[in-house]
C-alpha cells in the first residue's frame, strides 16, 4: 500500500509552502490592508455594500452601468423560465440555443462583419483563437502590455511570439522586418489597454501590417460600449475595421454579462466553429447570460447618451485627479491609472479609500512593471458629478495623508 502524505510534504506543494512564506503578503495580511477578494454583498452599480458599509465602487468594468438594469434582470428572468438554467453542453454539441444564434447575429451587424462566434468566457476566446489559427511555421507579434488571456493564446499556440514594445510602431517595424518575409504573420493587440487606458495606434499598426501581409486581432474587451460608433469598438472608432481582421470582445463589462466572442469573416469562423478547443470542448454560455448580453447590446445601441455620459464623468474625473497633483500616465479612456509607484503604499492608499467609502483596485507587479504600482479607476456611464466629486476629495485628502501629492 502507499504511504500516505499531507499535501503540504510532497514536492508538487514547494511553491505553495514558498508563497505562504513570503514575507510582503504576510505582513500586507498583518498590516490589514490586503485588497483582494473583498466581498460584496449588493448589486454591482455606482455604489456597493461591502462589510455592512456603503461603498462608491470606482473599480468596476461595467462602462455603461447596466449591470443592475430592470430590463436586463428581467430579460435574463424569462430566458431562465424558457430555458432552464443551463445548457448540459456544449455548442458543438447540444449546447446551441436559438439565442446564441440571434447574439451572433445582432453582434455581426454591430461589428460590420461577417459572422461572430461566441464562447463561454472572454479568456477562452482569446485562448481559443490564436491556438487555433497559429500554426507552428507562423510567427505572432505581440504588444508587451497585452491582456493575460492574449499572452496565455500566444503561449498555448505551437507558434512562435515576438514581443514589441508598448503601442511603440517603430518596435514593431523592427520585429517585422526581422522576420522571413514568407512567414505568415499575425498582429495581437488591446484596443484600449486594460491598465494603462491608452489606445493602440492602430492607423499605423494598420500601415505596417499591409507592408508585410500580417493579419490583425483585436482584443476589445475594453473598448466595447466605449469607443466606435454605438460602441463597437477601436477599429470603428478610427475607421478601420475592414482592414482588422479579427475583433474580440467581451460580455462581462459594456455588456452587463459573462462570455466573449471573436468576429471575423465567415470562413475564418467556421473553422474556428470545428478548431478551436477551448469552444468545442467547454460548456456554452448559460441561457441567463446570453440574454443579459443580448438585452444590454440592444440597450447600447439605441441609448447612445449612455457613451456620452461616460465620457462626460471620465473628464470630470480625469481633470480632478490631474488638478489634485496626481499622475496619470497616458491614459485616453475611462480607465485611469492613479501612479503611486510603491507595492506598500498602494496597498494602504486602497485600504484608507475603502475606509473613506470608494473602492479602486490596487495592480502591482506583474500586473503593471515593477515601479509602475497603480490603483486603477473606472468609471460608469450611471456615475453622477456629485459621486465623482465626493471621490475626488477623498483622493485628495488621502493622497496628502500619505505622501503622494
Amino acid at each position: 500500500m502507499p504511504t500516505s502524505h499531507a499535501p503540504s510534504s510532497l514536492p508538487l506543494f514547494d511553491k505553495v509552502r514558498k508563497f505562504r512564506a513570503v514575507g510582503d503578503l504576510q505582513a500586507v495580511r498583518e498590516a490589514g490592508i490586503y485588497p483582494y477578494f473583498r466581498e460584496i454583498s449588493s448589486a454591482q452599480d455606482t455604489e456597493v455594500i461591502i462589510n455592512g458599509q456603503q461603498v462608491l465602487m470606482l473599480g468596476s468594468n461595467s462602462y455603461l452601468g447596466l449591470t443592475n438594469d430592470p430590463r436586463i434582470k428581467e430579460a435574463v428572468c424569462e430566458a431562465v423560465q424558457k430555458y432552464g438554467s443551463g445548457c448540459a453542453g456544449s455548442r458543438f454539441l447540444n449546447g446551441t440555443l436559438d439565442i446564441h444564434v440571434q447574439l451572433e447575429r445582432e453582434l455581426a451587424q454591430l461589428m460590420k462583419k461577417e459572422d461572430v462566434l461566441l464562447y463561454s468566457t472572454g479568456f477562452q476566446v482569446n485562448l481559443g483563437v490564436i491556438s487555433a489559427i497559429v500554426g507552428r511555421e507562423d510567427c505572432i507579434l505581440a504588444d508587451r502590455a497585452n491582456h493575460a488571456s492574449l499572452a496565455a493564446g500566444c503561449q498555448m499556440s505551437p507558434g512562435k511570439t515576438f514581443l514589441f514594445s508598448h503601442n511603440d510602431m517603430t518596435s514593431l517595424a523592427r520585429r517585422l522586418a526581422h522576420l522571413p518575409p514568407e512567414a505568415p504573420k499575425i498582429i495581437v493587440v488591446d484596443g484600449v489597454f486594460s491598465m494603462e487606458g491608452d489606445i493602440i495606434k492602430l492607423p499605423e499598426l494598420v500601415k505596417l501590417a499591409k507592408q508585410y501581409d500580417a493579419v490583425i486581432m483585436v482584443d476589445d474587451a475594453h473598448s466595447l460600449g466605449v469607443l466606435g460608433e454605438h460602441g463597437s469598438g477601436t477599429a470603428s472608432h478610427f475607421g478601420l475595421v475592414d482592414d482588422v481582421h479579427l475583433i474580440m470582445g467581451t460580455f462581462s463589462k459594456s455588456l452587463a454579462s459573462l462570455g466573449g466572442f471573436i468576429a471575423g469573416d465567415s470562413d475564418t469562423i467556421d473553422y474556428l466553429r470545428h478548431h478551436s478547443r477551448p469552444l468545442v470542448f467547454s460548456a456554452s454560455m448559460s441561457p441567463a447570460n446570453v440574454a443579459a448580453a443580448l438585452a444590454a447590446l440592444r440597450i447600447m445601441i439605441s441609448e447612445p447618451e449612455r457613451m456620452q455620459q461616460l465620457w462626460a464623468n471620465t473628464a470630470r474625473m480625469k481633470q480632478g485627479l490631474l488638478s489634485a497633483g496626481f499622475t496619470l500616465g497616458a491614459t485616453e479612456t475611462p480607465i485611469l491609472p492613479v501612479y503611486v509607484r510603491d507595492t506598500m503604499k498602494t496597498f494602504a492608499f486602497c485600504r484608507r479609500l475603502q475606509d473613506e467609502g470608494v473602492f479602486v483596485n490596487p495592480v502591482i507587479p506583474p500586473g503593471v512593471p515593477p515601479g509602475e504600482e497603480i490603483l486603477r479607476v473606472s468609471l460608469m456611464a450611471t456615475h453622477t458629478f456629485a459621486q465623482i466629486d465626493r471621490a475626488l476629495e477623498k483622493f485628495q485628502m488621502v493622497g496628502k495623508e500619505l505622501g503622494i501629492i
